[in-house]
């Protein structure tokens, strides 16, 4: 069986380049810098209209943990009903407990919001207290997918982990490698760790073409500024597809 590769994108230029690249499935957000958040939905509505491969949304009304408010929580079904109806096909979210568990009830009610779409329970995996309680909780909650690193930096770091998660992953629930996967390491990922889908960023720097720019003001925290911005390069995302078709 092919290996997925999905694209975590935060423009429809980005998406474009992920489709143009050979990507299998393109996850939406806003604010990749800071995790990702939740993309407009202008983004997706767009991104729908552009793309012909299927169109996953991130849920996640902001960065830091992933103890939502119950505010918060209400925002979350919100935003799954508009990106449900703006033609998404899958939805990726969950919710944690303020002692690093799984929060199966809400995440449950998110699983329950976004049907029939398919939902994907995101990184939060990777700050539970215990891997193993929070796999049989996910897989509770109606959740089909896993994003995670191996509850490491990388998902190359995380390999013995994220082995124990695919062998010991139920039926319907797939793992999903994240974190660091590149054209460089993601044959190794695979192979070593028996998954069939990553999730991939792909991204180069690109710079700006304003003219004027103020040196001295800053708006941004992230490293790059004001006048570059990181957008998925439909080469890199070719390049991790060809390595995995070699395999």
């Amino acid at each position: 069986m092919p290996v997925v590769v999905e694209v975590a994108v935060d423009s429809v230029e980005s998406a474009q380049a992920a489709q143009g690249g050979g990507a299998e499935r393109v996850e939406v957000c806003a604010g990749l810098w800071e995790g990702g958040t939740t993309p407009s939905a202008g983004v997706v509505a767009v991104c729908r209209q552009r793309l012909a491969i299927p169109l996953f949304v991130l849920v996640r009304p902001r960065s830091g943990d992933f103890l939502y408010s119950d505010a918060e929580f209400e925002v979350m079904r919100s935003d799954i009903a508009v990106a449900r109806d703006a033609g998404a096909d899958g939805i990726v979210t969950g919710a944690l407990r303020a002692d690093g568990t799984v929060d199966r009830e809400r995440t449950a009610a998110l699983v329950e919001a976004a049907r029939p779409l398919p939902v994907t329970f995101h990184r939060a995996f990777d700050f539970t207290r215990d891997p193993a309680e929070a796999l049989a909780a996910v897989a509770e909650t109606g959740a089909t997918r896993i994003l995670s690193s191996g509850r490491a930096g990388t998902a190359l770091d995380g390999i013995a982990a994220l082995t124990s998660l695919v062998r010991a992953a139920p039926r319907g629930l797939t793992i999903v490698a994240a974190g660091g996967v590149t054209e460089d390491n993601v044959t190794r990922i695979v192979s070593a760790t028996g998954v069939r889908e990553v999730h991939v960023r792909a991204a180069v720097r690109r710079d700006s073409a304003m003219g004027y720019r103020r040196a001295d003001l800053r708006l941004t925290k992230p490293s790059l500024g004001e006048y570059a911005r990181a957008v998925t390069d439909r080469g890199r995302v070719a390049a991790i597809v060809a390595t995995l078709a070699e395999q």
